[in-house]
């Protein structure tokens, strides 16, 4: 291995300890106590070293919560795959979801901004809307079959992702006072009563 190659290979892994330290933190101690120095302290470097591979914290936040929506968006595509018909995938999307957003709790609140700033600002990738356009897909295609009116997907398809990810959001917020097969319950009818309503 060349001298290029050996340091190009020495900052992707410098690059990669920034973000697997900055998530450890989030993870026991939010993401709102984070802090350029409480990273550098945990890979044993200097802050200025960090500030080498990113701008701010912001920066280290985007790149975390575009992993975030990618292994959502693996997910997703897994549980579509496992089904045939829109009304199967629909359900196993949002089932997938669901679990997506308890089984990584910090990743969603990073992602959707929940209780705090939300990462990225106008900085979209594909990614972040792959469950709102695999709602829409699978919308479409029902209400299409069911011969109603395909002008409808959008509204429709939006409804529900909101539904979903309010339920969602109210559980991590108010996770003492609401219990968590209330919103499960309510999520499950959710689903059916939208796929009848197509």
């Amino acid at each position: 291995m060349g001298l290029h190659e050996r340091r190009q290979r020495e900052k992707e892994s410098i690059r990669a300890n920034i973000l697997d330290a900055a998530f450890s933190l989030a993870k026991t101690e939010g993401w709102a106590s984070l802090s350029i120095r409480k990273i550098a302290d945990a890979i044993e470097y200097s802050a200025p070293v960090v500030y080498d591979y990113f701008e701010n914290k912001e920066a280290i936040l985007y790149e975390i919560s575009l992993n975030g929506f990618h292994c959502l968006h693996i997910e997703l595509l897994k549980a579509q795959r496992k089904f045939e018909t829109p009304e199967e995938q629909l359900t196993a999307i949002v089932e997938a979801y669901w679990k997506f957003a308890f089984k990584n709790k910090e990743y969603y609140q990073l992602m959707f901004g929940l209780g705090m700033q939300c990462s990225g600002k106008g900085m979209m990738k594909e990614e972040f809307s792959s469950f709102q356009d695999m709602l829409y897909d699978c919308t479409y295609e029902i209400i299409k079959k069911n011969g109603s009116n395909p002008a409808n997907a959008c509204h429709m398809s939006h409804a529900l992702f909101s539904a979903v990810h309010g339920l969602i959001s109210i559980m991590m917020m108010r996770n003492d006072d609401i219990p968590s097969t209330m919103n499960k319950t309510t999520l499950d009818e959710t689903v059916s009563a939208f796929v009848k309503s197509l």
